[in-house]
C-alpha cells in the first residue's frame, strides 16, 4: 500500500503568491510525512486551476522535495507542441534526480480547448498522434512521425530523460475498456468513482495483466477521495462543509458558463460527497474506518488523497495530513 495526492489547485481566495507558497509549504510536508506521490491537474481560464502550466509549478517543487515524485494528472496534450512537450518532461526528469511521473490526456473540458484555438472533436487524435510522438522522443534519438496532424523527419532529441527507457506512466481510468487499455500499455492507473465501480475496473486490469504481463510486477492501481482529518468528527466535517462547496464552485465554474454537463460530476455539498462515499472527514480513527472499507471493497492498492481544497488555511491542511500520516498511514499499510 502505497499513499499519494491529487491536487486541482482551486483558487482560495488568498493572494496568489501567498497562494503558492503556502501550496508549496504542504507539498514540501507530504515529502517529509512518507507519501509516495503527488499530481497535478491541468486547467485554464477557471478558479479550478491556479496552475495551468503543471511543467513551471513542478519545477518548484523539484527544488523543495527530496523524496516526493511528482507529475501531471494529466497533461492536457491537445494544448502542447509534442516536441516542447519531450523537452519539458526531459528537463523535470533531471532537475528532479529521476522523480517526475507523467500522465498524458485529451483535456476535460472542450470549452478550455476551444479557448486556445482547438477543435474540441480532434481532441482524440490529437491526443493519440502526441502520446506516440512524446515517447518515441522519450526514448529514440530522433523523432520521425507522419499524422494527420503532426509532421517531422529526424528531428533530433539533444535531451533524453533519466529514468529509462522514460519515466513512469499514469492513465486515469473510469471503465472496464480504459482499465484494460492501461493494462496492455503498462501504466499505473487512478479512479475517482465508487469503490464498487473501481472494483471492476480493477478486476479487469489484473485479469489483462496476468494475461499480457505476468512476468511483471502489478503497478500501483489508485482510488482518489477528499479527505479531511482532524482530532474529531465534528471539527473534520465542519471544514470540509465549509471548504468542499468553494472547491465545487471552481469545479463547476466553466460548465456553468458554457450551459454544459461535467463528464464527472461531483455532488454539490460535503454530505453528498460523503454520502456517496467519495469523500471522508472525521478523527483518524473514522478515517481509519473509511480507508479500510474504501480500499478493501476497490481492491486497490494506491490511496490518493485530496487533502487540500476549497478555502481550507494552511494550518487546517497541515493538521490534516499530519494526523493522516501519523495515525491513518501505519493502519493501512499493511493491507
Amino acid at each position: 500500500m502505497e499513499f499519494g495526492v491529487f491536487d486541482h489547485l482551486d483558487a482560495s481566495g488568498q493572494p496568489l503568491a501567498d497562494y503558492y507558497e503556502t501550496r508549496l509549504k504542504t507539498i514540501a510536508a507530504y515529502d517529509r510525512l512518507g507519501f509516495f506521490g503527488y499530481h497535478v491537474a491541468e486547467h485554464h481560464a477557471t478558479p479550478l486551476g491556479m496552475a495551468p502550466s503543471p511543467s513551471v509549478f513542478m519545477a518548484a517543487i523539484a527544488q523543495r522535495t527530496q523524496r516526493l515524485r511528482f507529475g501531471p494528472m494529466v497533461y492536457a496534450l491537445p494544448l502542447y507542441h509534442p516536441l516542447r512537450m519531450i523537452e519539458e518532461i526531459c528537463m523535470l526528469d533531471h532537475m528532479s534526480r529521476g522523480r517526475i511521473e507523467i500522465g498524458f490526456g485529451r483535456g476535460a473540458s472542450p470549452t478550455e480547448l476551444a479557448l486556445f484555438g482547438q477543435i474540441p472533436e480532434d481532441a482524440k487524435t490529437v491526443h493519440a498522434e502526441a502520446v506516440d510522438i512524446v515517447i518515441q522522443g522519450l526514448t529514440q534519438p530522433s523523432v520521425t512521425f507522419h499524422g494527420k496532424h503532426f509532421d517531422f523527419d529526424d528531428v533530433p532529441m539533444e535531451l533524453a530523460p533519466l529514468q529509462k527507457p522514460h519515466p513512469p506512466i499514469w492513465y486515469g481510468v473510469h471503465a472496464p475498456d480504459s482499465a484494460e487499455r492501461a493494462a496492455r500499455a503498462g501504466l499505473k492507473v487512478i479512479d475517482l468513482d465508487s469503490a464498487e465501480n473501481t472494483r471492476i475496473c480493477y478486476d479487469r486490469f489484473r485479469k489483462t495483466w496476468a494475461e499480457t504481463r505476468a512476468h511483471e510486477a502489478l503497478p500501483l492501481m489508485g482510488l482518489g477521495r477528499f479527505v479531511v482529518v482532524a482530532e474529531t468528527d465534528a471539527q473534520a466535517v465542519a471544514i470540509a462543509r465549509r471548504a468542499y462547496p468553494r472547491w465545487h464552485a471552481s469545479f463547476t465554474h466553466l460548465f456553468v458558463r458554457a450551459n454544459y454537463s461535467p463528464a464527472h460530476p461531483r455532488p454539490p455539498t460535503y454530505d453528498e460527497l460523503a454520502a456517496d462515499g467519495r469523500g471522508i472527514a472525521g478523527s483518524p480513527a473514522t478515517v481509519i474506518s473509511y480507508a479500510k472499507k474504501q480500499m478493501s471493497v476497490s481492491s486497490a492498492n494506491y490511496f490518493v488523497g485530496q487533502f487540500a481544497f476549497g478555502d481550507m488555511t494552511e494550518a487546517e491542511m497541515l493538521n490534516s495530513i499530519g494526523l493522516f500520516a501519523r495515525h491513518v498511514m501505519p493502519e493501512l499499510r499493511g493491507l
